[in-house]
């Protein structure tokens, strides 16, 4: 992918890492228009960067995203990059009340959203010279966080329909991008600004930015704090990370 002179759809792009990477595209010489549910953090992202544009999406309405793709190909024909950003991560009690209905909200979310919407826009990103599907998964899609087993499932499962993609997508002009963030300092699941077990996310952007340049046919964008994660089956680290991760003493 190159790095420069892009129109990039960046939904879920309103906070964390996503306003992070939208920002950065933008100021890498990107067109940047970033899609959120909430209106006022998209005001606010327009006023503050000059150039980024912004539409409205609820990445769990098929509706939505369909209005999503007729206005931004509308707006933007030159359209060449969409980055998948939808997430939410909530502990669950698989024993407790409220667990399912939790569950089946992280997957529509996180797993049916950015399928939904790569299905409606693959089509019309093939017809373009240059371009490229950005997915983005976590560390946590090679060793579970057993407090949010659903959020875990679903990082896994877009990483797996991410492989297929590629596969599918490789006589084409789309090149299918997988990006893994290791536990980054966001506001997702209460990670906070002040933890000292997670990545900086300014750290994490500069990375990822570095990355994307330096390796332009890469597949898997890696920042070195993932890697402990992503290689642990290979490396025969799997049960000690997944202890860790439990909170438990091995």
């Amino acid at each position: 992918m190159k790095i420069t002179g892009n129109t990039v759809l960046m939904a879920g792009g309103t906070s964390g890492i996503g306003r992070g990477l939208a920002i950065r595209l933008h100021e890498a010489g990107n067109r940047v228009i970033v899609a959120g549910r909430r209106r006022e953090q998209l005001d606010e992202i327009v006023a503050a960067h000059d150039g980024i544009d912004a539409e409205l999406l609820d990445i769990t309405d098929p509706r939505s995203i369909r209005r999503l793709f007729e206005t931004v190909t509308e707006k933007h024909p030159d359209l060449n990059v969409l980055v998948a950003m939808a997430g939410i991560m909530i502990p669950e009690k698989v024993l407790g009340p409220d667990s399912l209905e939790l569950a089946e909200r992280t997957v529509t979310t996180n797993l049916l959203g950015p399928i939904r919407l790569i299905h409606g826009f693959a089509p019309f990103l093939v017809s373009q010279p240059a371009a490229a599907i950005l997915t983005v998964t976590s560390g946590l899609a090679y060793v579970p966080l057993p407090i949010t087993p659903t959020y875990s499932a679903t990082k896994a499962a877009v990483h797996s329909w991410t492989e297929s993609l590629r596969e599918q997508l490789r006589d084409t002009s789309v090149q299918v991008i997988e990006i893994a963030p290791p536990l980054t300092r966001t506001t997702l699941m209460g990670s906070g600004t002040d933890n000292e077990r997670a990545m900086p996310l300014e750290d994490f952007l500069s990375e990822t930015m570095s990355l994307l340049e330096s390796q332009p046919d890469a597949q898997q964008i890696l920042v070195e704090r993932v890697k402990r994660q992503r290689f642990a089956e290979a490396n025969g680290t799997y049960d000690q990370v997944f202890v860790m991760q439990s909170g438990r003493a091995s």
